[in-house]
């Protein structure tokens, strides 16, 4: 069911709810509401900001994301891990950081070695 946005006509008058835009689910074909459902101030319908991202990854970074999934299918753990951190290193993305840790641990390093070793760069 979709989320509509209203508002008070007179927000002054309105009560905690209404005060402020809110927010109401209703089903699609429903009459939009003329009062506030907590007070019965009068509401009007309002066009809410669409807060929609869009996300582009680049070609290289789906190529990476690919060799390192196979090698993790694989269980090349180093293998995966070492290629997840030099592209962590580049792009600057920690949860990819953290993915080479994990695969680090999962080929038989010492994890707090590596990290010792990282503080020191």
């Amino acid at each position: 069911m979709p989320i509509y946005e209203y508002e008070s006509i007179e927000p002054d008058k309105g009560c905690e709810k209404c005060l402020h835009p809110f927010e109401i689910i209703q089903q699609i074909d429903e009459a939009p509401l003329t009062n506030c459902p907590y007070c019965g101030q009068e509401v009007r319908k309002i066009i809410s900001w669409c807060r929609a991202a869009i996300v582009e990854t680049s070609e290289e970074h789906v190529s990476f994301e690919k060799k390192i999934n196979k090698y993790e299918k694989a269980g090349m753990w180093s293998h995966a891990a070492e290629l997840a951190d030099k592209h962590s290193e580049k792009i600057k993305d920690s949860g990819l950081k953290t993915r080479a840790l994990e695969n680090y641990k999962k080929a038989g390093y010492d994890i707090n070695a590596l990290e010792k070793h990282e503080k020191i760069k």
